[in-house]
């Protein structure tokens, strides 16, 4: 698209809703029983008046954008919730700009404004991440176009700007209109640190008729990729790793993934652990299948340790440490190769991202990851982003840990299911995810919008808060 559509910010709408997980989901320092979605409208109007609505949605994910043990879930909501108040009140202010425009030139007083009230720059790219979502959703709906061609026509107008100074001579329109999105992707299923590997390790069933240990998700879903969570402590990561190889190794020519989650202090420890792991023959299956391991270092640290000796073993990738736009410039120096992509951080990071990984060569690579998102809006943009990255292979773990679309009307379940016949299946507890051969059809995500047409059931909503952030002195 030769000249990329201006449009301003109109109003927004902030509403939320409850989820229960049917499985606890151990990540890092936190067990997950339950969560909140936040879920944004949009309203854009462009220079001849014209207007529409677009849609966002996300998990408010406590203990992922800020881990620190002194504050409460409750708080780690707020400060996503303050990080999209801050994002859309800059946004009504700042008038006519291409979508990208708003991303860009909006970064850097994001960054600051979140830092002013104590939150960190990955708290900050929740906000200004649903916002450009939700504004871009409608962008697309305005013309008519999906997100595959929106975006390879440049409708975003991507630029090379300031806020990524390394990329100043990069063509970012040569590089959307070359990309092929993908309409066929392989689900990489995460195993938590609770999750129970077989039979033996149950004390008691959910018993809703669904899979529950990894034997069980490995038959039902026939999934080839994988994602394997390690807790920092190596006598017991390399007694669960063999567990797991031992169901998995049934599988020939699978492939996964280890992740650190930012267990240890350095990297010292993580070779450690991979040493460990080449002494344990039970190993030898699992440890040639792992593809790249991930943010194994704490965040304080993560940027400050150099990854040279782990990588020399396997490459290594940034997650939880991509908070500033340029943490993966900084990364690259240290012996990173990899960055993660989840929507959740941004659209246009990630393609920013790409780009890097198409300036430094064939050695850098993006790692689509998952933030427990749940069917219906959040999942499929998520899923046409990676797509448009040409991703092959995504982590998914929301249609495991969250029963399809569990706490939603039927009718919006239903809504969805019949504009994706692809990507949802009817089943006997309603529609959910479709996984056949480990893998994902998504052909039906070339709709008018950010991956969806259909929307969800406001009314069938709270509306959300305002923030109770910063904390009241006491």
């Amino acid at each position: 698209m030769h000249d990329a559509p201006r449009f301003r910010l109109v109003e927004t709408e902030c509403r939320e809703w409850p989820f229960a997980l049917r499985m606890p989901f151990r990540f890092g320092v936190i067990t997950v029983t339950d969560g909140r979605q936040a879920v944004l409208r949009a309203r854009i109007e462009t220079a001849d008046g014209r207007g529409a609505w677009g849609v966002a949605a996300e998990t408010l994910a406590a203990k992922w954008f800020d881990k620190s043990p002194a504050l409460s879930d409750a708080q780690n909501m707020d400060q996503l919730r303050r990080s999209l108040e801050i994002a859309c009140a800059a946004s009504v202010a700042a008038g006519f700009d291409t979508a990208f425009g708003h991303f860009a030139n909006g970064y850097a007083p994001q960054v600051a404004g979140c830092g002013a009230e104590a939150l960190n720059p990955l708290v900050a790219s929740y906000g200004r991440a649903l916002l450009d979502r939700a504004m871009l959703d409608a962008l697309l709906k305005l013309h008519g176009l999906s997100f595959w061609d929106g975006m390879r026509a440049n409708i975003g107008g991507m630029v090379a700007h300031d806020c990524a100074p390394d990329l100043q001579k990069f063509d970012f329109g040569a590089m959307l209109s070359g990309l092929v999105p993908l309409t066929r992707v392989q689900a990489r299923h995460t195993v938590g640190l609770v999750d129970p590997i077989t039979a033996a390790d149950q004390q008691s069933r959910v018993g809703d008729g669904l899979p529950e240990t990894l034997e069980e998700v490995a038959t039902t879903y026939g999934h080839r990729w994988w994602k394997l969570k390690v807790g920092g402590d190596i006598a017991a990561d390399v007694d669960r790793l063999s567990r797991i190889a031992a169901v998995l190794d049934q599988r020939p020519g699978y492939r996964a993934s280890l992740d650190g989650n930012e267990q240890y202090e350095d990297a010292d420890g993580v070779i450690a652990l991979w040493r460990a792991m080449e002494a344990e023959p039970r190993l030898d299956g699992l440890r040639r299948a792992i593809v790249f391991i991930e943010q194994p270092v704490k965040r304080a640290r993560a940027l400050e340790t150099g990854m040279a000796a782990l990588a020399a073993h396997r490459p290594v990738i940034i997650d939880e440490s991509d908070g500033p736009l340029d943490a993966f410039v900084t990364a690259r120096g240290l012996g990173y190769t990899g960055v993660s992509s989840k929507a959740c951080k941004g659209v246009w990071r990630s393609l920013v991202n790409l780009a890097r990984c198409r300036a430094w060569g064939p050695d850098f690579f993006m790692s689509a990851e998952d933030l427990t998102t749940l069917a219906g809006v959040c999942v499929q943009q998520d899923l046409a982003l990676i797509a448009l990255l040409g991703l092959p292979h995504v982590e998914r773990n929301g249609h495991h840990f969250v029963d399809g679309f569990s706490g939603r009307p039927k009718a919006e379940a239903v809504r969805f299911m019949e504009a994706h016949p692809g990507l949802y299946a009817d089943t006997a507890r309603g529609p959910r995810l479709a996984i056949t051969a480990g893998a994902l059809d998504l052909a039906s995500l070339d709709c008018a919008g950010l991956g969806a047409t259909e929307e969800p059931d406001f009314v069938a909503m709270d509306a959300m808060p305002r923030a109770a952030w910063p904390p009241a002195a006491t």
